[in-house]
């Protein structure tokens, strides 16, 4: 688990629920229920953990930003042993190469969030919504399914000085949201994730939205629905080799009535 990185990333889970109501301890199938959840909250405080575990470093290519970031010392298998229903790969501990190259993409480029809206879709641990907030985005939201990145956006967030709203759940399913550009970094590693990702790009461009893709063109990427806009040199997740990744406008179907920026 230590050395999970985006390729070995599963897709990533739909946010859990439930909040629970005081009461009396219950018997049979209730009461399992009420231990495995009072198992639940004797886990680790990801926040404090990753804030003692994960070493802040500047992010390679963009110095601008400083993260919170796994390091083989990081421990990351005892949030894995404290919640072995629903920990998953820590993918938002890692470097992405499609994250790293949109985010230099849109610190070079400012002039494609600055005053805007701004939605960061499956932000990780936030890399692509604090550059978008460090280049003037007017509103920066970033969603995430995962509760341990929601922790770690939230402390990195912090660290940078950015203003971020978080939003922990899945927003493929929902209606478009309100915003102006939709920043998608590294959503295309699974087959079913990429078709709910470009459906729900869809349904946000026939509203006007634009979105931006960063993918080192993995299997799923759906290129003819793509233009390439850039091309960067990065390093992905624990590796110190380079490789390529792109950066892409999300082309409207035809239906939809948009332009091809």
């Amino acid at each position: 688990m230590e050395g999970a990185g985006p390729a070995d990333a599963p897709g990533k889970r739909l946010a859990r629920k439930g909040a629970v109501a005081k009461a009396e301890v219950p018997v049979g199938v209730a009461q399992t229920e009420t231990l495995r959840i009072v198992a639940k909250m004797s886990r680790l405080d990801p926040t404090v953990f990753i804030r003692m575990n994960l070493p802040v470093s500047p992010v390679p290519g963009i110095p601008e930003i400083e993260l919170h970031k796994a390091s083989p010392t990081s421990g990351l298998w005892r949030l894995a042993r404290r919640d072995k229903d629903g920990f998953g790969a820590p993918y938002w501990a890692h470097y992405w190469a499609g994250g790293l190259a949109l985010a230099r993409y849109v610190l070079d480029n400012p002039a494609v969030v600055a005053g805007k809206r701004v939605l960061d879709l499956g932000a990780g641990s936030g890399l692509v919504g604090i550059a978008a907030a460090k280049a003037g985005a007017r509103e920066v939201v970033a969603a995430e399914v995962d509760w341990y990145a929601v922790a770690a956006l939230n402390l990195n967030a912090k660290l940078n000085a950015a203003s971020i709203s978080v939003v922990h759940g899945d927003l493929t399913d929902g209606a478009p949201p309100e915003t102006d550009v939709i920043l998608v970094g590294d959503l295309f590693y699974e087959a079913n994730l990429s078709k709910r990702v470009t459906a729900f790009l869809d349904r946000c461009s026939s509203c006007g939205m634009r979105a931006l893709i960063g993918d080192p063109w993995r299997a799923h990427l759906p290129t003819s629905r793509l233009t390439e806009l850039a091309r960067y040199v990065v390093t992905e997740g624990g590796s110190h080799g380079l490789g390529p990744s792109g950066v892409f406008a999300f082309v409207p179907p035809p239906s939809a009535g948009g332009q091809s920026t």
